[in-house]
């Protein structure tokens, strides 16, 4: 029986801030394996700036090589319409019906989760894992199948990333050189 991480996002873009929350519950619960599963369209936030999947997916794939534990997974992407955590989870239980499943989550996504779909459902499925990743801190009312953890945030967030590029700034120390470069190469979010 194996502890597999799931962490899905928008990822548009992946940056450090995603690494380090997904390397802390990789190292903190002994994961195998944590699939990295860019979403095709997220539902509960606008996507007027999403970057096509496949660039989604080649920038989570630079940014998550690092470490051999992490796969960056398609799924949702190849499913397309809106990516619902549960639809996920359910297909990967099929998949991994042996295993504990970690569903790994920064607290702005902690603080909104009794409004996702089939949040109790989640629930049944897998082990949520939330970490601090703004000022706001952890909610003090979780309760359930759930592992906080206190870790230090990094102030990064997709968006900021998005209006520095805009602006011909630089996003190495927020992305890395690789996720930097592709989209620059691309022409992303210019």
């Amino acid at each position: 029986m194996a502890a597999i991480g799931v962490f899905g996002g928008t990822f548009n873009p992946p940056h450090l801030g995603h690494l380090r929350l997904a390397r802390r519950f990789a190292d903190r619960l002994s994961m195998s394996e944590v699939l990295i599963i860019p979403t095709y369209m997220p539902p509960h936030k606008q996507a007027g700036e999403l970057a096509a999947g496949d660039d989604r997916l080649n920038m989570c794939r630079l940014m998550f090589s690092c470490d051999k534990r992490f796969r960056v997974s398609s799924v949702e992407i190849d499913r397309g319409g809106k990516s619902y955590t549960y639809d996920t989870l359910k297909e990967l239980k099929s998949i991994y019906p042996d295993d504990t499943l970690y569903l790994i989550v920064g607290s702005d996504m902690l603080r909104t989760f009794d409004s996702w779909h089939r949040p109790g459902d989640i629930l049944r499925l897998c082990t949520l894992c939330a970490a601090a990743r703004d000022d706001g801190g952890l909610p003090q009312n979780v309760a359930g199948n759930v592992i906080l953890d206190d870790m230090e945030p990094l102030p990064i967030c997709s968006t900021e990333i998005r209006e520095i590029v805009k602006k011909n700034g630089d996003i190495v120390p927020l992305v890395g050189e690789g996720v930097a470069r592709y989209i620059l190469q691309r022409g992303l979010y210019a």
